[in-house]
């Protein structure tokens, strides 16, 4: 039998300034959105073209409103309503964790609908520009999980070479979930994001990528369930299934949809010369 890996013991906190504590997981959120926007300028300039550069800079504000807060009230209303309702003000106590995923993605997409009605561009366009991106921050979000020691996978057979013991998880070895994820719904959705996105003959179906992205988060997620923990306040739901689970099914039928769909719409032949369009400058 191979002896068990044992947590490394991170520090949470990656620096402090006197009583401010800059904290790797709030660095992932920002990293991730940044290194996002820096991609998003040059997606957004492919043909047929969606946007500007500048555009994409003034998106970087609706986005992390959007993650933010959408992040936070997903948690609040898909995992612990009942808590949250008798206790309004630990909503605003973010520090304390509680993000959801779902709820962070609901978040950006009405932050893309007022975005591209406010500027309009193309919903769909813009948006299979912004998903490409997604995935980095997903993928550095799970990495900082990692760190935390939180979010820890199920039972593992003490003979898997990487089975851990996690300080918060009790004595048995588990799954490094936080792994799977980084690897599946980050690096691996990137890299078929980004490759199927250089095709101009996908760009010109708006959607396509957006749906993809729905699809390939759902099933990724559905499958790293199958080694993550359910959280101990819900823990499994009838069937078996977890509430992640419950909240991909509609995730991967929408991405179906778009997909679909967008092969039946007329080529998008893109936005005219940029110096027409709102929010750039010469």
């Amino acid at each position: 039998m191979l002896p068990v890996l044992m947590f490394p013991q991170f520090d949470p906190v990656l620096v402090h300034f006197g009583p401010l504590a800059v904290r790797w997981y709030a660095l992932s959120y920002i990293l991730g959105i940044v290194l996002g926007i820096m991609l998003l300028r040059k997606l957004v300039a492919l043909p047929p073209r969606a946007g500007t550069a500048v555009l994409a800079d003034d998106f970087l504000t609706w986005v992390t409103i959007g993650v933010l807060v959408g992040g936070r009230l997903g948690y609040v209303l898909f995992y612990q309503p009942g808590y949250y309702l008798s206790h309004p003000l630990s909503i605003l106590q973010v520090w304390h964790g509680g993000m959801s995923f779902h709820g962070g993605a609901l978040g950006v997409i009405t932050a893309m609908v007022l975005f591209t009605w406010r500027y309009k561009l193309n919903f769909l366009a813009f948006a299979d520009r912004v998903t490409v991106a997604v995935p980095i921050g997903l993928g550095l979000g799970r990495l900082a999980n990692f760190i935390n020691g939180e979010l820890w996978g199920r039972e593992a057979p003490a003979s898997l070479p990487w089975a851990m013991i996690f300080p918060t998880g009790g004595p048995i070895p588990r799954h490094p979930s936080q792994l799977y994820e980084s690897l599946t719904e980050g690096l691996l959705l990137f890299l078929v994001l980004y490759i199927t996105s250089r095709r101009q003959s996908v760009r010109e179906h708006p959607g396509f990528l957006a749906g993809m992205f729905l699809a390939g988060y759902a099933c990724a997620r559905s499958f790293c369930e199958f080694f993550r923990e359910p959280d101990s306040f819900l823990g499994y739901l009838p069937g078996g299934i977890t509430m992640g689970q419950l909240l991909c099914i509609p995730m991967l039928l929408a991405g179906i949809a778009l997909m679909v769909n967008a092969r039946r719409q007329p080529i998008y032949t893109g936005l005219p010369d940029p110096q027409n369009q709102p929010g750039e400058k010469n």
